[in-house]
């Protein structure tokens, strides 16, 4: 999403990536950038919780960049319709504007729509405005972040908090990328009964050639955990990867 940003059967996914990366560079003359993304991950965790099920997720989006910074996309993942209880697919809408200030520095701002359109009765589906700066320092990415989703009807009228910092570094002379991350919640998109939660994860990334990645991640998150909840023990997050 976006990092951070998401359900389609892989087939159609890496069907309509080939799709559209073909006609990517006629549109060039207009200043429209097409990219695409699918992956299959051994679970799908957001903000340290788990929305699969413990079981794996097909993932992938699409996103189109426009003239003067500013980009809309979309991306859908698979998650557990039993224990998350949001039906089968989670569906996200997104645009915003991105621009560098400086050779180092660089800036996003944006707002995205969760949707979950297999939900059953109730509103589930919920908007979240969001904000990053980016500073490159040496081999390494950095990244400061914070999201805000304000009071809606599908957040029990309430609203949440989050804020996060990425960090990236590629090793010198090999196909590896190593990450880290961390994030804290708070309000109601959280597992805990105080609305509040640290999250983090720590990875590396292998390059297999210009397309496809493999990642492995430790993550894990901490909180006051509610009783009975089982989606949030620490765990190992395999990933493959492929962009178009």
């Amino acid at each position: 999403m976006l990092t951070s940003v998401r359900s389609l059967m892989a087939a159609t996914i890496l069907a309509g990536s080939a799709f559209v990366a073909a006609p990517a560079a006629a549109q060039d003359d207009i200043g429209v950038e097409i990219s695409a993304n699918a992956a299959v991950v051994s679970e799908y965790r957001f903000r340290g919780v788990d929305l699969s099920g413990g079981d794996i997720a097909i993932q992938g989006g699409i996103d189109l960049g426009l003239p003067g910074g500013f980009y809309v996309g979309t991306w859908g993942s698979s998650i557990d319709e039993t224990s998350v209880g949001y039906g089968h697919t989670e569906l996200d809408l997104y645009g915003g504007w991105a621009t560098d200030l400086s050779d180092t520095v660089s800036f996003d701002i944006g707002v995205i729509a969760y949707l979950y359109p297999n939900a059953g009765p109730g509103d589930f589906d919920y908007i979240e405005f969001y904000s990053s700066v980016g500073v490159t320092v040496g081999p390494a990415d950095l990244a400061l972040g914070v999201a805000y989703a304000p009071d809606q009807d599908s957040l029990g009228s309430t609203d949440n908090f989050y804020i996060y910092g990425d960090a990236s570094v590629g090793v010198p002379n090999t196909p590896i990328t190593l990450n880290g991350h961390w994030g804290y919640t708070d309000g109601f998109l959280t597992f805990t009964n105080n609305s509040k939660a640290w999250d983090w994860s720590l990875g590396a990334d292998v390059a297999l050639g210009d397309t496809l990645s493999v990642g492995v991640a430790y993550v894990g998150v901490e909180g006051r955990q509610l009783p009975g909840y089982q989606f949030a023990d620490d765990t190992v997050v395999v990933s493959l990867s492929a962009s178009f």
